[in-house]
């Protein structure tokens, strides 16, 4: 079959790519089992590069839609039909999985110079300013988290965004920017005055710590995050398979 996408349209190759794939997937021939088309003659057919291709696919692997292996190439994921509860979600996505309903207490944006450890994590100098977003965020009756995110100027936030939309979703639909991978790091502190306050909690309450370093599809750094949860009021899970 000859698929095509529009390059006149405002939309990204890499978007619409996407959407090709999404499409091409659906078919009960790949659904079935059926590789899909070699990249190298996809990308031909329709006049992008490889590079383009890649990411397009990678976003779907990511998303545990596709699965690739070498030699044999790129297929639907039978597991595609189960819930993604388990794959790496916004905060806003994981709460409306668990039907939680989700308050905003806090929300502040402002423009600050980064410190040392930003700096090397973002490749960029202290005199560079960038956005930090901070939100105070918990059930109707009580906050249980408090984030402090940090994002490189190449995302190209203004701080006008709505950022009541789930971050990752606004941040893919109105920069064209996708979120890929996260890394973490999880412990335990003790909330000193300032979370205490946000959390309305007392100091020295032990609080769940989490560090998320997030890449786009290139691997580049867009953000680094900081979430304090009260240790009473989340369960953080991992599940893992063999």
């Amino acid at each position: 079959m000859k698929y095509s996408i529009d390059h006149k349209s405002p939309i990204p190759l890499h978007i619409q790519t996407e959407m090709l794939l999404r499409d091409i997937i659906a078919e009960e021939e790949y659904k079935n089992g059926k590789t899909l088309p070699n990249e190298v003659e996809l990308a031909k057919q329709l006049a992008i590069s490889r590079t383009t291709l890649r990411q397009a696919i990678n976003k779907l692997v990511f998303e545990g839609l596709l699965i690739r292996k070498k030699r044999t190439g790129t297929k639907v994921s039978q597991a595609a039909v189960s819930s993604k509860s388990n794959n790496w979600l916004s905060f806003s996505q994981e709460m409306k999985l668990r039907g939680i309903i989700i308050k905003n207490f806090e929300l502040h944006v402002t423009w600050v110079f980064p410190d040392d450890a930003l700096a090397n994590f973002f490749e960029i100098k202290t005199d560079r300013k960038i956005l930090k977003m901070e939100r105070v965020r918990g059930k109707p009756n009580e906050p249980f988290v408090y984030f402090a995110s940090y994002f490189h100027p190449r995302v190209g936030l203004t701080g006008d965004e709505d950022f009541k939309k789930p971050l990752y979703e606004m941040l893919e639909h109105d920069h064209s920017v996708i979120a890929t991978l996260s890394k973490e790091e999880i412990s335990a502190k003790a909330a000193d005055t300032f979370i205490a306050t946000k959390l309305k909690i007392a100091v020295g309450s032990p609080v769940l710590f989490r560090k998320r370093f997030v890449f786009d599809q290139g691997e580049r750094p867009i953000e680094f995050n900081l979430g304090y949860y009260k240790a009473d009021s989340f369960v953080y899970t991992v599940e893992s398979s063999r």
